[in-house]
């Protein structure tokens, strides 16, 4: 019975580090984008002025960047 618990452990600590490190990671990209957007709308169009709406085409397309990257890492998990 022992045995199997110290089997488990291990399993659950690597999973509950990915799931960590995975958040961890996906903030921080997430506010650096933030970030870099509301930078580059600052130079544009001044501190006051606010940025024209992405188009439905360049929302689209960056869908499917970050879908790309998601299979490429869920890849990763496979091999």
């Amino acid at each position: 019975m022992s045995e199997e618990k110290a089997v488990a452990l291990p399993e659950k600590s690597w999973r509950s580090r990915v799931f960590l490190f995975g958040g961890l990671i996906g903030a921080v990209l997430g506010l650096i984008s933030a970030y870099f957007y509301v930078r580059a709308a600052d130079e544009a169009h001044g501190p006051e002025g606010q940025p024209i709406t992405p188009s439905s085409g360049d929302t689209v397309r960056l869908g499917l960047s970050l879908l790309s990257i998601v299979r490429t890492i869920t890849e990763w998990g496979s091999r």
